[in-house]
């Protein structure tokens, strides 16, 4: 199985598609041998939301490395920020812009239809799957995607990122009253700076499934790894930044969560 799903029972679905560290034995060969460190996943996000089980949310993540695929891109490989540095569905680059692959090795055509249906295919149906069957239980459903990224990368941004961006593709995505819970969570939290819809307005998960329209709202956060881990080499997890962390996620998701509740009167 190319992605792991737990279902809950509360209308919430939690998606983590850049947490999968594993490149298939097959195509470790074509890869640089620093591309083999995986140095660009979203790291240890599912302990960094382990409160999730005990809110009764569905969570899905995939085994496979976003050097693979990327499950955060459009099946046709449109640009998700044109204009800036952009990853592709099947990602060539490194984030600072170094090539992943061996010269001549990067995946042609045929190599790329293949990875769609074979890792992107089954995870974004499951995901589908999933958010239709909380919907018919709750009426209405909350998708959170989960990322985290080094705060300074000046191939895809200038400066340093805020700690915490907040994305629902400028508003198309989520209800007015489910953003603004998200952001008044972590507003005002000493050292912990944020900003809704700046550089990270979301991927194609949140533009993709988020339709308000629909009662299916879907918010992206995406989080400076600095907040609770070591963003070099080993890639370690620092249980005392996480700590002061993972109450304002929790705050985040929770009151995204009871926002979405009020507005369908839950």
């Amino acid at each position: 199985m190319s992605f792991s799903l737990q279902r809950g029972n509360v209308p919430l679905l939690v998606s983590m598609p850049h947490t999968g560290t594993n490149i298939p034995p097959e195509l470790r060969g074509d890869y640089t041998e620093r591309a083999l460190g995986v140095e660009d996943t979203d790291w240890h996000l599912q302990r960094l939301y382990d409160f999730l089980p005990a809110l009764g949310a569905s969570v899905i993540t995939p085994r496979y490395s976003r050097y693979v695929i990327d499950l955060n891109r459009p099946p046709d490989d449109a640009p998700m920020y044109p204009g800036a540095s952009n990853t592709e569905l099947c990602p060539t680059h490194f984030f600072n812009g170094d090539a992943l692959y061996k010269e001549g090795r990067a995946p042609g055509p045929a190599e790329r239809l293949r990875r769609r249906e074979t890792y992107w295919q089954p995870y974004h149906a499951a995901l589908a799957a999933e958010l239709a069957r909380l919907k018919a239980q709750h009426g209405f459903v909350l998708l959170w995607d989960a990322h985290s990224i080094r705060s300074e990368i000046p191939w895809l941004f200038e400066g340093r990122l805020p700690d915490l961006n907040i994305g629902t593709a400028n508003g198309a995505a989520a209800a007015p009253a489910i953003t603004a819970a998200a952001a008044a969570a972590c507003a005002g939290v000493a050292g912990v700076s944020s900003i809704v819809n700046g550089r990270f307005k979301g991927g194609y998960i949140t533009r993709q499934y988020g339709r308000p329209a629909g009662h299916v709202h879907a918010v992206q956060l995406e989080k400076c790894q600095s907040l609770y881990m070591q963003e070099v080499a080993p890639f370690a997890y620092d249980e005392v930044l996480a700590q002061r962390i993972q109450p304002v996620l929790k705050n985040m998701v929770t009151g995204s969560l009871a926002a979405a509740c009020q507005l369908y009167g839950r």
